[in-house]
C-alpha cells in the first residue's frame, strides 16, 4: 500500500476527478463564443495569459488521472526530496507530488498560483489529504515567486501553468536542476519554444514525447 492508494487520499482524488470530469462540460460553454484559433492564440500569449487564466479561475483545470499516476511514479523512481511545481489550480497533480514526497520518507514542494481563490481551494485539498505540511504554495506570478528561494538541488519539476511562460520558469530553476533531474511539461504542444528548447541536446537535456499530451525531459548538466 501506499499513501496514494489507501484513505484519506484515494477517495480524495477519486471526488477530485470527479469533479474535474464535471467541470468540463461548464467550462467549454464559457467558451463557447471563443474559437480555437483564439483559445490557441490566448495560450501561447505572454501578455494576455492572466485574463485568460482569470476567466478559468472556477475551473480545476487538473492533470488527467494517468498523468497524476505518472507524476508519483517519476518522483518516486528517482527518490525526489525536492520538487517544484508550476501551477496548482486545485491541487490535483500537487497531491500526487507530496504523496511521492511521503513514501519517499519527506521533503518540500514549492508550487505557485496567481489566483488566490485556487489557493484556497488546493490548501484545503492538500489539509483532507493529510499532505498540507510537505507543500508551500505561493501566491502570485510564477515570474516573481519562482525567481528567488530555491531549494540549492532539485529533483523534479512540473510545468502545468500558463503555457507560453514555460521557457521562463525553466529558466528560473535551470540553475538549480541536479544532474538527472525530471522536467515534465504538460501540454507542452502550446508552448512551441519550450519544447524546441528541451528537444536541442545543445542545451543540455534530453527530452520526448510521453503519452499525448506530455512531455518529459531530463537535465544532464
Amino acid at each position: 500500500m501506499t499513501t496514494l492508494t489507501q484513505a484519506p487520499l484515494a477517495p480524495l482524488l477519486d471526488r477530485l476527478f470527479a469533479e474535474a470530469a464535471q467541470s468540463w462540460s461548464t467550462m467549454a460553454a464559457t467558451f463557447g463564443d471563443v474559437s480555437e484559433e483564439e483559445r490557441v492564440r490566448l495560450m501561447r500569449s505572454k501578455t494576455g495569459y492572466l485574463d485568460f487564466y482569470t476567466r478559468l479561475k472556477d475551473f480545476p483545470l487538473a492533470v488527467s488521472r494517468e498523468t497524476g499516476t505518472l507524476l508519483y511514479m517519476l518522483a518516486r523512481s528517482c527518490a525526489a526530496r525536492s520538487i517544484v511545481e508550476f501551477g496548482t489550480s486545485f491541487g490535483l497533480s500537487t497531491l500526487h507530488l507530496a504523496a511521492a514526497l511521503r513514501d519517499n520518507g519527506g521533503g518540500r514542494l514549492i508550487t505557485s498560483e496567481f489566483e488566490p481563490s485556487k489557493v484556497l481551494r488546493a490548501r484545503e485539498n492538500l489539509v483532507a489529504g493529510g499532505l498540507v505540511d510537505l507543500v508551500e504554495i505561493r501566491v502570485g506570478d510564477a515570474l516573481q515567486t519562482l525567481s528567488a528561494d530555491l531549494p540549492e538541488s532539485i529533483d523534479l519539476v512540473l510545468l502545468d501553468g500558463a503555457k507560453s511562460l514555460y521557457p521562463d520558469i525553466l529558466g528560473l530553476l535551470e540553475k538549480r536542476l541536479r544532474p538527472g533531474a525530471l522536467i515534465i511539461a504538460d501540454n507542452a504542444d502550446h508552448s512551441p519554444e519550450y519544447l524546441a528548447r528541451v528537444r536541442n541536446h545543445a542545451e543540455g537535456y534530453l527530452s520526448t514525447p510521453f503519452a499525448e499530451d506530455v512531455e518529459l525531459s531530463m537535465w544532464q548538466g
